[in-house]
């Protein structure tokens, strides 16, 4: 039986664990370096409204939450840059899921992006941040205006309010404490 014949490896190392490059927070699959990294360093790399939401997404990841600042349409007073700061640093963000974008390309002026970021807060309960976020194109920079968080707001009651006293819809003719309103 012949002998078999490996190649010569003892030239090559193995990785240094630790030192090995990431892929990018964003969901890319590209690595940081070469992803949300040179938008975090020029806003002007943000090629599109989606681009942007990654970075920022990003930028939540990696506590750069000047970006984030930064990023927001010019104007904007509502944003707490210390709240921001203390929610990405207590956090910890599993992933970025973008749902649907509508327009935001390089021709575009506005565009809308649909995402879920998941995280865990501080008491590690987890959390999905679920936004339809607007953005908007000023002198060729792409800047978020505006979101609404999805599921929440005002629940609307379907039907009229019934008092506890008042007959039961259902028609049994009982008081609707003693029917369907029992706890």
């Amino acid at each position: 039986m012949p002998k078999e014949i490996l190649p010569n490896l003892s030239g090559i190392r193995p990785p240094i664990r630790g030192n090995i490059m990431k892929n990018c927070p964003c969901g890319s699959q590209n690595q940081y370096e070469a992803c949300c990294a040179p938008i975090h360093e020029e806003h002007k790399n943000a090629l599109s409204a989606e681009n942007l939401m990654r970075a920022r997404y990003a930028a939540f990841v990696k506590n750069k939450v000047e970006f984030i600042d930064k990023t927001n349409v010019p104007g904007t007073e509502d944003f707490n840059i210390e709240d921001a700061k203390r929610w990405s640093s207590e956090s910890k963000w599993d992933h970025l899921e973008i749902i649907n974008t509508i327009d935001g390309q390089k021709d575009d002026t506005t565009g809308v992006v649909e995402f879920k970021a998941f995280y865990n807060d501080a008491e590690d309960k987890e959390h999905i941040h679920h936004e339809v976020a607007d953005f908007k194109k000023i002198d060729d920079l792409w800047y978020y205006t505006d979101g609404k968080v999805m599921g929440i707001g005002t629940v609307k009651r379907e039907g009229p309010k019934v008092g506890r006293n008042e007959p039961c819809p259902c028609g049994s003719g009982k008081k609707y404490k003693k029917c369907h309103g029992k706890a």
